[in-house]
């Protein structure tokens, strides 16, 4: 064992290779030589270079939105009419990229901070004053126990704000359901660091008159800033009289891919919908807690006495999402590709020494032509 350790070190430390060209006429390894290379080479220059663009040098955009919603609705509830504009149904009114837009709610009004019963729903049931702890609080409770059991709805008196919110029925339709007219304005603005380039989505095509008549439409008005909001729910996969019920979240990107090798107005962003959360009306399982919403409250005196009402708002969350990326030629990507591809290109000889020294029939012939083992001859001292 000792013996062959030996040897293999040896070898290892005090030989050298160096590489020996020996042509081979052999139609199978040269045909499958020249496929190999010729896939190499159309990966370099299909993939590497036309379709990753391996040339350019590549920056990340740096992008802030703003919003502006409009629309009206005319509501008529137990015979009250009521109008509700952007200042009623938006949230928050600021125009972030990030905003909730109502289609349904629940108005628990004239609530006031006074003691009530529990809302009879199976969570908070009582039968004696035992079953409510005075002063605490149950997870599934609206407010304070006093103690008492109330026998006319087998439920804890609370002291809350009341009447407390009954929210078991959700309306259907929902009532602002003339909010799928409503539009949307997007004005997005990024910027390249890098190339020091600014861009808007208001570009050059996009004047003053296009604006105050075009809708968007992914093929006849891809560029138009303005939205139908119930065209972006359809367009995210879900049905607006489903998701204005219950609510839901949709994703609105704005994607910019720019060659900024080409003219600057080539450089224009590409709108797409993505359903995030809806109804759950598809999904094979049913899922807990569907749909979007929240509460907000109106306070108000009246005679002296603090009131409210406590809205429970379900609407569509919409998230608008910027993604850019810009490239340009650089001679340093560039060289780096080529000699990628370069090295890449040894993968054919690889294979055919393979297939050469293992696989072919005259593979012993083949082994002696491409290595010679050479060896010194040891110098005799001359006769005298």
């Amino acid at each position: 064992m000792k013996p062959q350790i030996k040897i293999i070190l040896s070898n290892f430390f005090f030989e050298y290779e160096t590489p020996r060209q020996v042509l081979v006429r052999n139609k199978k390894v040269a045909v499958a030589c020249r496929i190999i290379q010729m896939g190499v080479l159309g990966y370099i220059i299909g993939w590497v270079f036309m379709y990753e663009k391996g040339y350019h040098a590549i920056d990340t955009a740096i992008g802030s939105v703003f919003t502006k919603m409009k629309g009206v609705s005319l509501t008529n509830i137990s015979g009250e009419e009521r109008i509700w504009d952007a200042a009623d149904f938006v949230f928050p009114e600021q125009g972030a990229s990030s905003f909730v837009v109502m289609t349904n709610y629940i108005a628990t009004v004239g609530q006031q901070q006074d003691k009530c019963p529990e809302l009879p729903d199976g969570k908070n049931k009582c039968t004696t004053d035992k079953d409510c702890d005075k002063g605490k609080y149950k997870r599934t409770g609206n407010g304070q126990m006093t103690g008492r059991c109330i026998s006319n709805t087998s439920t804890c008196e609370i002291y809350s704000w009341c009447p407390v919110e009954d929210d078991r029925q959700i309306p259907d339709p929902a009532i602002l359901l003339t909010s799928e007219n409503y539009t949307l304005f997007i004005k997005n603005s990024i910027t390249f660091p890098h190339f020091n380039v600014v861009r808007s989505n208001l570009v050059e095509s996009v004047n003053q008159s296009y604006i105050n008549t075009c809708l968007y439409h992914p093929k006849t008005d891809p560029l138009c800033p303005i939205f139908r909001l119930g065209d972006i729910v359809e367009l995210s996969g879900f049905s607006f009289s489903e998701i204005a019920r219950l609510g839901g979240a949709i994703g609105l990107l704005i994607d910019w891919d720019c060659n900024l090798d080409l003219s600057i107005r080539h450089c224009e962003p590409k709108y797409e919908f993505y359903g995030l959360y809806g109804t759950g009306r598809n999904d094979k399982e049913e899922k807990p807690s569907l749909g979007y919403n929240f509460r907000y409250a109106k306070y108000y005196v009246e005679k002296g006495v603090e009131k409210r009402t406590l809205m429970k708002v379900f609407g569509v969350r919409i998230d608008i999402i910027v993604n850019g990326r810009a490239g340009k030629f650089d001679i340093i990507p560039t060289l780096t590709a080529i000699g990628s591809g370069v090295g890449i290109f040894g993968v054919a000889t690889v294979v055919c020494d393979l297939l050469l020294l293992h696989f072919v029939t005259k593979k012993d012939f083949y082994k002696n032509m491409k290595f010679k083992h050479t060896e010194i001859p040891e110098e005799t001292p001359a006769l005298p």
